[in-house]
């Protein structure tokens, strides 16, 4: 088996009309249920984040969108090159501007970045990846991780992406189970 290596450079990165162009997830999972008033279970969702290597709080995985690679493929990659996570893009969540502050080139030279978003269904966590040097990682609940988020574009794609799409998931699922249950078990 080959060894994992994070992707440098940025020889290959893309832009567009003077932004660096990002892609990036919220990684995600279930937690086992939990009982709420009725005695029902319920899901808990969990997003993934990071470490930021560069000063205090957290982020989700993104980096550089390269020119061989889908936006797709870039945002996968960098789930498992900076969080040691694989698994299933669900949904497109946006696009997010914001300027780096370190990371103005000729082509940017403001350090606009604009950030293609998504949510991924993680599948697997892997033991040994690229930056597992320096990045930790951290299961939060989706209120901790608005308090714990470093950037405010970051907690927009969590609230007002991520949120929004998984609370009309949760919706359309249950309708869904619920017309396809018999007659008498709604009496």
């Amino acid at each position: 088996m080959s060894e994992l290596v994070a992707r440098t450079g940025r020889h290959q990165q893309r832009y567009q009309d003077g932004c660096r162009l990002v892609a990036g997830c919220i990684p995600f999972k279930y937690r086992s249920s939990i009982e709420n008033d009725e005695g029902a279970s319920e899901k808990v969702v969990e997003v993934l984040m990071i470490n930021s290597t560069s000063g205090p709080g957290l982020l989700f995985p993104k980096g550089g969108w390269e020119n061989d690679e889908t936006v797709e493929e870039a945002a996968i990659r960098e789930a498992v090159e900076e969080a040691g996570v694989r698994g299933d893009l669900m949904q497109f969540l946006g696009y997010y501007l914001f300027k780096s502050k370190t990371l103005q080139d000729e082509f940017s030279p403001e350090g606009l970045c604009k950030a293609a978003m998504f949510a991924l269904l993680v599948k697997e966590e892997l033991d040994s990846w690229p930056e597992q040097s320096t990045r930790q990682r951290s299961w939060l609940t989706i209120p901790e991780a608005v308090e714990c988020c470093r950037h405010p574009w970051m907690r927009e794609a969590l609230e007002d992406g991520f949120s929004k799409w998984h609370a009309e998931q949760m919706v359309s699922n249950e309708k869904e189970e619920n017309n396809t249950s018999s007659p008498d078990e709604h009496d």
